[in-house]
């Protein structure tokens, strides 16, 4: 029996956060669309209602029915979940006077309640609603306020269903981690025996089962996701699994030979195929974001089938799909709206069938198991990198000498982030460490590189612009290159990253003294949402 909480997801951005801090509890969980809860699954021990972008009194509201489910199983409604259980069972929610968002403190609550053990006086919680509750049910009972939000939180008499109004899953809910600890384990009776050993031990036997002597094929990207799902891959059926490496050209300085060298050190069985040529062949001329990714996707099909053709007796195409990809497939009515195999139609032209080890995953814990397996550090760090590579970070066409430009300035960039050691406290120390990145604590704080304080960064060729410079006693007429950096823990939403000035002045000097073509760096200061985190 694996045990389970359910998450039923609203809409809310925060919902696969709601799902990693359950995971950091050592309890496995699932997300799924608000209406399809799984009523036969035995191994369900309790439910989260997730918020939602809607008013309760919205008319296209997400609604559902909860009578299965109360008094069966334990029930925590986060944000519009709280509002939604009290609104169907008799309360009252109104628009608040002012949009209730920020940092608050729990002047009162409960302290031998169930949710709240262990918290301490005046904890601070994180709002982030519109509406507010006015009135709770008939039955019901407030178990905590703050200076402005009287009904903080909730409990039905008598039965295992609460409501909070804040958000205990974002870091800024300093005891939020306590109170899901709280409900999932003490409440809901979680084992706890969800972690990367037991994953690996099942994930190893399942794939034994389900793979037999059968050969297997696995196209490798450099990335975290790819390298986990092989070595875990390799544990399970050895040398019959061959990978698949393909160089399109537009990878990372000496990416391709360092990334097959790692690789060849881990034991697996790869091919690496140099396509470069037939890319840039391909990509003169254009300049349109959409159709170089269209063109890299079809060359990279047409390169690994061809590849992939020659390994006689193939049944299977194994993918690094992450948890957050499937996630992201489907919409809250459980439409598909987009396709995250890592190589479009390959399982179906190949008539193969398909292989997602990592499918439960999320990004934090693929890392988690990467170092279960034993793989290098360098290797579980590394940050996400675009399919397409520097083709959609190259504003304009694509050519051998841009891509040299820009892969001179990013390796400058990322050395630099990963030689710069920053001492960190607080917020931003137990955001890192929850993301996985191995640091101990000394007095309350942590010392990492830059590179593991930020979840992604690269470089930016301005292939379209040109500047005035000088250079000694020479004008120059030149590229910028704009340096992006965000902090995240989905992709979902980013913020631009803080970095040290003093650091910044370095890798611009650096980047202007020894990369010839660029005589101006910029700094990329925008959020997602508005922005992405890539430029193309």
């Amino acid at each position: 029996m694996q045990q389970k909480i359910i998450i039923l997801d609203f809409g809310s951005q925060t919902t696969q956060l709601i799902g990693r801090r359950v995971r950091e509890l050592d309890t496995f969980c699932e997300i799924l669309p608000y209406n399809k809860f799984p009523h036969d699954d035995p191994d369900v021990i309790g439910v989260i209602l997730s918020g939602s972008p809607y008013s309760v009194y919205d008319p296209e509201a997400f609604k559902v029915d909860l009578s299965a489910i109360r008094g069966r199983l334990p029930i925590l409604g986060i944000c519009y979940g709280a509002q939604y259980m009290s609104h169907i069972y008799g309360g009252k929610v109104e628009p608040a006077g002012s949009r209730e968002y920020g940092r608050a403190h729990l002047c009162s609550f409960e302290s031998d309640n169930a949710l709240f053990r262990g918290f301490e006086p005046d904890s601070q919680v994180w709002m982030s609603h519109g509406d507010t509750i006015t009135a709770i049910p008939d039955g019901f009972r407030c178990i905590a306020s703050t200076d402005k939000v009287k009904y903080a939180a909730y409990q039905a008499a008598n039965e295992p269903l609460w409501g909070v109004q804040f958000h205990p899953e974002v870091f800024h809910s300093l005891q939020g981690t306590q109170l899901l600890k709280n409900f999932v384990v003490d409440i809901c009776g979680s084992r706890q025996d969800w972690s990367a050993a037991s994953f690996v031990d099942a994930t190893v036997a399942e794939l034994k089962a389900q793979l037999g002597d059968d050969r297997v094929i696995l196209g490798l990207s450099g990335g975290v996701d790819s390298s986990v799902a092989a070595v875990l891959l390799h544990r399970a059926i050895g040398k019959n699994l061959t990978c698949i490496f393909v160089d399109h050209g537009m990878l990372r300085k000496n990416e391709f030979s360092s990334v097959l060298h790692d690789y060849e050190c881990l034991g697996l069985n790869v091919i690496g195929v140099d396509a470069s040529e037939k890319f840039f062949a391909d990509l003169a001329g254009v300049t349109d974001p959409e159709q170089k990714r269209k063109i890299i996707g079809r060359d990279f099909v047409e390169v690994f089938n061809a590849e992939a053709r020659k390994i006689e007796g193939a049944k299977w195409l194994a993918q690094g799909t992450i948890y957050p990809d499937r996630i992201e497939s489907l919409n809250i009515t459980g439409k598909v709206i987009k396709s995250h195999h890592n190589v479009g139609g390959l399982p179906e032209e190949m008539h193969l069938s398909l292989c997602e080890p990592l499918r439960w995953l999320f990004k934090d814990e693929v890392r988690r198991v990467g170092r279960q397996l034993g793989m290098p550090e360098h290797l579980i760090t590394r940050h996400p990198f675009p399919g397409p590579g520097l083709a959609v970070r190259i504003l304009g066409d694509i050519t051998p000498e841009r891509v040299r430009i820009l892969q001179d300035a990013d390796d400058i960039y990322i050395r630099g982030l990963r030689e710069w050691k920053v001492r960190l406290s607080g917020e931003e120390a137990r955001r890192v460490l929850a993301a996985g990145v191995p640091a101990e604590m000394t007095d309350g704080e942590i010392e990492v590189s830059l590179y593991d304080q930020v979840w992604q960064a690269g470089a930016v060729l301005l292939a379209t612009v040109r500047s005035v410079g000088v250079m000694g006693d020479e004008r120059t007429y030149e590229h910028p290159v704009a340096l992006r950096a965000v902090t995240s823990t989905d992709a979902m939403t980013a913020d631009w990253a803080h970095l040290p000035y003093d650091f910044m002045a370095r890798v611009s000097n650096d980047i202007i003294n020894h990369v010839k073509g660029v005589n101006r760096v910029c700094y990329d200061i925008s959020s997602k949402p508005p922005s992405t985190i890539e430029w193309e």
